[in-house]
């Protein structure tokens, strides 16, 4: 019996050395991953400063969190969802900073965004001119399309309509299209 204990105690352990990684072999693997992390970045941002950075705290969150990966696992895969993880969340704290604060006597704080994007003349004459090309885009593409600048989702898109889900994918596209195309000649 003891015997049986001792050789699954030896197989347990030899098991766990496998699985350790020294962090200089980790290190090693991660940098060694740098330039294909700077590459995946293009998902997220074209701005390459904003790349570089986001590739920066991925790794360093790797280095942070190294204890959390398993030996023998992807670890491309688990730098990718660490650094989409990074994005979203700093996607997440930037827009809740666009929030608007009321310096009145009892200091409300507004969570309303700070939608002044046409104050100017001339974007004030951008947007007309768009919504007039919107207008131009046939009704049964144009609808689905203001639906879904609205907020509306694909699915909730298609349920008040009472069309299937690729028309209403389709009809966006092309109402996209045909606004592309009357901008451009104007």
């Amino acid at each position: 019996m003891f015997g049986f204990l001792f050789n699954v105690y030896l197989h347990l352990l030899n098991k766990l050395k496998l699985n350790i990684m020294t962090a200089i072999e980790f290190n090693s693997q991660v940098t060694g991953l740098y330039k294909t992390l700077e590459l995946f970045t293009r998902r997220f941002t074209n701005d390459r400063d904003e790349a570089l950075d986001l590739v920066q705290e991925t790794v360093l969150k790797a280095f942070k969190y190294r204890d959390k990966y398993t030996h023998n696992t992807n670890l491309k895969a688990w730098l990718f969802t660490i650094m989409r993880n990074t994005f979203i969340n700093n996607y997440r704290k930037a827009s809740k900073m666009k929030s608007t604060i009321d310096t009145d006597q009892e200091l409300y704080y507004l969570s309303v965004e700070d939608k002044s994007n046409f104050s100017t003349p001339d974007q004030k004459l951008q947007f007309k001119e768009i919504k007039k090309n919107i207008q131009k885009v046939k009704k049964e593409f144009r609808v689905p399309f203001e639906m879904h600048v609205e907020g509306f989702k694909y699915n909730e898109i298609a349920e008040k309509l009472g069309i299937p889900l690729g028309t209403v994918k389709t009809r966006i596209f092309y109402a996209r299209k045909e606004i592309q195309k009357h901008l451009k000649v104007a």
